[in-house]
């Protein structure tokens, strides 16, 4: 670049955005890309073609360092088989890490990274793959569960046989109905959470949802729905029904309901600002929020990108289905 055509480039400067800035920066500097392999995607430790943990350096890629297999012979980096593999721009991650922890909209994003809308709503579903997939896998002790219900939503979707209704709008029929969504929310006394959406509220669902995820020696405790009480007398599961209805809200100075009743109603706060969320990318919402909420004094975008690099043998299992 000649000097007049780059002091005219330079004294645009000023205009960029603190993200753009960032950009910027990185892709002028050399060691950026390295940083970003070390020390925020994390290390190789196997194959993600066979898991041998077999290995050695076989150049770089794109700006990553390549490794090949000493089992299969295939060469893989530390993103193939993630959620992030070829996604591009590696050097906005971390900075959109960042506006993840701050559940910043997508317009908000795509206008402070410089780029466009869409890629940001491609890494927003790619980066909530891996805390969506990855939940608790037991909880115990006293045990909260409750239902909460979310307007279904095809936002995005071409060609509905229905008019289309605002953003975040309201169903157009009261109470529970074929418009509603299910979503099974659990909550153990020490904060560990999990969820689960619903074909409906029936005690056969519940039991493919709970069976696996309570200890044996848990106390459920819900409210008075019958679909609760039947799950529990089929499977064995201590339960104390708390009768909201009758106005009954602890039983005896210990089991009640009102731990997940609020997480209820910040998951609910949390998510009206996305003005509707499309059913069918839900679950990753829920994740989102669950991995928000259970790390609330270590928040970091380096732990959030680490999560979402996360993923491998699930996300390819994912894919294939």
């Amino acid at each position: 670049m000649q000097n007049e055509n780059f002091q005219q480039w330079l004294s645009q400067a000023t205009e960029l955005t603190i993200y753009q800035k960032k950009q910027a920066f990185n892709e002028l500097s050399d060691e950026t890309h390295q940083a970003l392999t070390e020390e925020q995607l994390g290390e190789v430790s196997y194959c993600p073609h066979c898991a041998s943990s077999k290995f050695t350096h076989w150049g770089q890629s794109h700006n990553l360092p390549r490794y090949r297999c000493k089992a299969c012979l295939k060469t893989f980096n530390v993103l193939t088989g993630t959620p992030l593999a070829r996604l591009r721009h590696k050097s906005l991650w971390l900075p959109y890490s960042e506006m993840m922890l701050e559940s910043s909209t997508i317009r908000k994003a795509a206008s402070e990274l410089g780029i466009d809308k869409n890629t940001v709503f491609r890494w927003r579903h790619r980066f909530l793959i891996s805390p969506t997939l990855h939940k608790p896998e037991h909880l115990t002790g006293i045990v909260e569960a409750d239902e909460t219900f979310f307007l279904e939503s095809h936002k995005g979707e071409q060609g509905l046989t229905r008019p289309p209704r605002k953003r975040g709008g309201k169903a157009t029929k009261r109470g529970t109905s074929s418009e509603q969504v299910p979503v099974l929310i659990v909550r153990d006394r020490s904060g560990v959470t999990s969820e689960e959406i619903l074909p409906r509220v029936t005690s056969s669902a519940l039991a493919d949802v709970l069976i696996p995820l309570l200890d044996a020696d848990a106390i459920l405790c819900s409210d008075g729905h019958r679909s609760y009480q039947a799950f529990a007398r089929e499977s064995g599961i201590s339960h104390r029904p708390i009768n909201l209805s009758a106005g009954n809200r602890v039983i005896d100075k210990a089991f009640h309901v009102q731990n997940v009743n609020a997480y209820d109603s910040r998951l609910k706060g949390w998510i009206t600002r996305f003005h509707g969320v499309a059913t069918k990318y839900l679950d990753h919402y829920l994740g989102w929020q669950r991995w928000l909420d259970s790390h609330t004094k270590s928040l970091n975008p380096q732990k959030f990108l680490r999560e979402a690099v996360r993923a491998n043998y699930d996300y390819q299992q994912l894919m294939l289905t």
